[in-house]
């Protein structure tokens, strides 16, 4: 029998869920473990958006729904780009996919052509490379320091841009870092974008997590240069349901539509009533995400002190809900240190494919008495 693809062979399955995958098997044959690896809040979805979900199941709103998503939910992501993000885009201009990774995937797979190259900012996500190479495209990795806060300098972002240049990826707050890019970082790299030609991918997933600093969407300076990717998952504790979004120009955003429509037809129906509930019950919604901010922003100091009570350094994130622990003082690389801890019985994922390098990575999506486990455990290995 004929083999798999080449492209199916060059991928690497995401180290995220693969590590996860190990601690919850773990956890499932009764191991006494702190797992600190899922990027997937730990509070349940809101009662109001699971009561949408009911009422839509109790109106037969089971049948297959558009590609692009219901108009009722691509209205209402009109308005919240237009309320929280500045953006002025049409409902024509809004796609609904199966998660944020989907919009992601639909887009570079509209984009690229073989050979066409996509600036990525390290550490990064770690589909972000493998989804390019996917498209046929090559990923273009331009580093961020941790003395500089994991920031992007825009100067070294121009000298990685060449003729076959088709997008930059931004995502801030970032994952793994928790970096919060500065209103001037971003603004230099949208001109940068307009001036050469190519497209910005603006991954906002954890717009709503930021406990220093304030969001700010790149494509309010250059609106038919950029796609604004984002969804339910982080900010309405909604990762099962796997409801993704994404605004930019119409034309980039039908051809998203019309991949979906040959691959996935439509996210789920009974999800996207309950994601119009999320994004349009501003009161209960905002009241939500309040809580789980200052819930998470407790956690991360708590972290920080903890780690900087053990003598192990960690720059200080701004948003999202990770921390990238740098393992110099108690192993080799980060392989090592993901296995002596995991030893330990604490999860974490190493940063290799974040191409953070020295570093794993801790998520604080989980409770305060976990984390202290953890701490605890951590002190016992040192």
């Amino acid at each position: 029998m004929r083999g798999l693809s080449e492209r199916v062979k060059a991928m690497k399955p995401s180290a995220t869920v693969a590590v996860n995958a190990r601690a919850l098997e773990l956890k499932r044959q009764g191991v006494d473990l702190v797992p600190l690896t899922a990027g997937e809040p730990d509070f349940d979805t809101p009662e109001h958006v699971k009561e949408a979900a009911r009422r839509a199941l109790a109106q037969g709103k089971t049948k297959y729904a558009p590609p692009a998503g219901i108009p009722e939910l691509r209205e209402a992501l009109a308005e919240k780009f237009r309320r929280e993000n500045g953006l002025a885009v049409a409902p024509e201009e809004t796609i609904v996919t199966v998660g944020g990774k989907q919009a992601l995937f639909n887009l570079f797979q509209a984009l690229l052509d073989p050979g066409d190259e996509v600036i990525v900012l390290a550490p990064y996500w770690v589909s972000y490379p493998e989804m390019v190479r996917l498209a046929g495209g090559v990923p273009v990795e331009v580093a961020t320091r941790p003395e500089d806060g994991f920031v992007p300098d825009p100067e070294a972002v121009r000298r990685a841009i060449t003729p076959r240049t088709k997008a930059l990826v931004v995502n801030s707050p970032n994952n793994p870092t928790g970096a919060v890019y500065p209103q001037e970082v971003l603004e230099a790299l949208a001109r940068l974008a307009v001036e050469h030609d190519f497209y910005l991918v603006s991954d906002e997933i954890y717009e709503h997590l930021i406990y220093e600093g304030a969001h700010f969407s790149p494509g309010t300076l250059a609106p038919e240069h950029t796609i604004t990717v984002n969804g339910a998952a982080k900010a309405f504790a909604m990762t099962g349901w796997r409801i993704g979004y994404a605004c930019g120009p119409r034309g980039v955003i039908k051809a998203m539509a019309d991949i979906s429509s040959q691959s996935t037809t439509s996210p789920d129906t009974i999800a996207q009533w309950a994601a119009l509930e999320a994004l349009t019950n501003l009161e209960a919604s905002q009241a939500f995400i309040q809580m789980a901010r200052k819930a998470y922003q407790k956690r991360r100091d708590l972290l920080l002190e903890g780690l900087s009570a053990l003598g192990l350094k960690a720059v200080r994130p701004s948003g999202a809900f990770y921390v990238l622990l740098n393992t110099d003082a108690f192993a080799e690389d980060e392989i090592q240190a993901a296995e002596r801890l995991l030893e330990a019985r604490v999860a974490v994922v190493p940063g290799t494919d974040f191409a953070a390098y020295r570093h794993v990575r801790l998520s604080y999506a989980t409770s305060e008495e976990n984390l202290k486990k953890a701490l605890g455990r951590m002190a016992t290995l040192l």
